[in-house]
């Protein structure tokens, strides 16, 4: 419970950073096992995130696959490697899906869970949260 309070605490510090200008960080990139480590960690993310309860059938008919690609470009990029995002943008993409204050902090635990999953060293979790934090606000609809 602790950690979960620490990374919302280190989420809602970062909101007020921007993605857009991030600041990239190969050593995150390494940190994060580059494509091959990114690549386990969203198919495992993306499965628990269909198994997960409090989700209800939010991520029940979404291609995994196509998820699973877009999150790891997304991270990719985000954590300094050279990818490239093809996705849509966050708020066009999430905004008929009704998505909670709740529903993000569930998805940020599930996130959690899977980069423990693969032994990813707490300060890179930490980094990516922080990366990742802005987008609530293209994200929560509700």
């Amino acid at each position: 419970m602790k950690r979960t309070l620490l990374y919302l605490a280190l989420i809602c510090g970062a909101m007020a950073a921007s993605v857009a200008t991030a600041q990239t960080d190969p050593a995150l990139y390494k940190a994060l096992g580059e494509n091959a480590g990114i690549t386990s960690l969203t198919v495992d993310f993306v499965a628990r995130l269909k198994a997960d309860t409090r989700f209800g059938d939010m991520f029940k008919k979404t291609n995994s696959q196509n998820l699973s690609d877009r999150l790891a470009e997304q991270f990719c990029v985000l954590s300094g490697g050279s990818c490239k995002y093809t996705g849509a943008d966050m708020k066009s993409a999430h905004s008929s899906l009704d998505i909670t204050k709740g529903n993000f902090n569930a998805l940020v635990e599930d996130l959690q869970a899977a980069m423990d999953a693969k032994n990813i060293p707490f300060s890179a979790q930490n980094q990516l949260l922080a990366k990742l934090a802005p987008m609530h606000r293209d994200i929560i609809t509700q």
